[in-house]
């Protein structure tokens, strides 16, 4: 996360945001969509700890948690789609408990 810290020192706080953490591919995908969709565990940790760091509590659920891509599509959406769990247990939600609950 070399980069990081080289961003932090050289651009500005909204310029580490829009261009790295907020920054999204041709899909209109983020790197914590990405992540998600993905189960990468150490960049999923590490993006959410910086957006909960550097955004504000409104950014961090419209532009994270919300935001959709080109498909329509949220974060939580690749993750279930995909089946990729470690996405729920770092926004903390028992994946136990709700197949304990049926769905309901």
């Amino acid at each position: 996360m070399k980069l990081w810290e080289w961003a932090e020192g050289k651009l500005k706080a909204e310029e580490v945001n829009n261009q790295l953490l907020l920054a999204t591919d041709k899909q209109g995908k983020p790197a914590f969509k990405l992540a998600a969709s993905e189960g990468i565990l150490e960049v999923l940790q590490k993006v959410w700890e910086w957006g909960q760091k550097k955004l504000t509590r409104e950014e961090i659920k419209r532009k994270m948690l919300l935001a959709t891509d080109n498909k329509g599509m949220t974060a939580w959406h690749w993750a279930a789609c995909k089946g990729k769990t470690c996405f729920y247990e770092i926004m903390g939600v028992d994946c136990r408990e709700i197949n304990g609950r049926g769905g309901k």
